[in-house]
C-alpha cells in the first residue's frame, strides 16, 4: 500500500510541477494580483472624501476588487464618476484575466504534448522508469524491447550522420 501511495504522490508532484512550469498560471496569477492591488488603490483614492461612499479604506477597496471581478455581485457601488470608470475597467480586465488564466492553463497543459512529440516520448519513458517497481514482467519486457529499438535507431542515425559527414 505504501508503494502505491508513494507513486501517487510522485505523480501528483509531477502534475503540479508541470502545471506551474509549463503553463501561464503563475505569470497570469502574478499579473492579476498586481493589477488588483493597483486598481484597488486607484478606486480607494478616487473615492476618498466622496459623500456616501462605503469604500472608506484600502482594505474595503481590495474586497470590492475581488467581489467585482469574481462576478459575486456588489452591493456597495463606487459613487464618483472616475471611480465607476476605474471599477468598470477592473471588472472587465480582472474577469478576463481570471477566467483567461484558467482556460489558458488547461489548454497549455493538454496541448503541450501535441506541440513536442519527442518530449512526450521522453516523458513516457521517464514515467515508466519511475514506475519500475510496479511494472509486470511483460511490461518490463516491452519496455526493454522499446529501449533496445530506440538504441538501435540511434546507432543507425549516428552511422548515417558519419557517412554523410565524410
Amino acid at each position: 500500500m505504501r508503494r502505491k501511495n508513494r507513486g501517487f504522490r510522485k505523480r501528483t508532484r509531477k502534475f503540479v510541477w508541470d502545471v506551474l512550469i509549463h503553463t501561464p498560471l503563475v505569470k497570469m496569477t502574478f499579473l492579476l494580483l498586481i493589477l488588483w492591488l493597483v486598481f484597488s488603490a486607484g478606486l480607494y483614492f478616487a473615492e476618498q472624501g466622496a459623500e456616501g461612499t462605503t469604500i472608506t479604506s484600502y482594505g474595503r477597496a481590495l474586497y470590492w476588487g475581488i467581489a467585482a471581478f469574481s462576478t459575486a455581485g456588489i452591493a456597495n457601488m463606487p459613487v464618483n464618476g472616475i471611480s465607476e470608470i476605474i471599477g468598470g475597467i477592473w471588472i472587465i480586465l480582472g474577469s478576463m484575466l481570471f477566467f483567461g488564466a484558467i482556460v489558458a492553463t488547461v489548454t497549455a497543459y493538454f496541448m503541450r504534448p501535441l506541440q513536442r512529440p519527442s518530449k512526450q516520448i521522453i516523458d513516457t519513458i521517464e514515467y515508466n522508469l519511475e514506475q519500475l517497481d510496479d511494472l509486470s514482467i511483460e511490461e518490463l519486457e516491452l519496455l526493454k524491447e522499446t529501449t533496445d529499438a530506440l538504441i538501435e535507431h540511434m546507432e543507425r542515425l549516428r552511422l548515417k550522420r558519419a557517412v554523410n559527414c565524410d
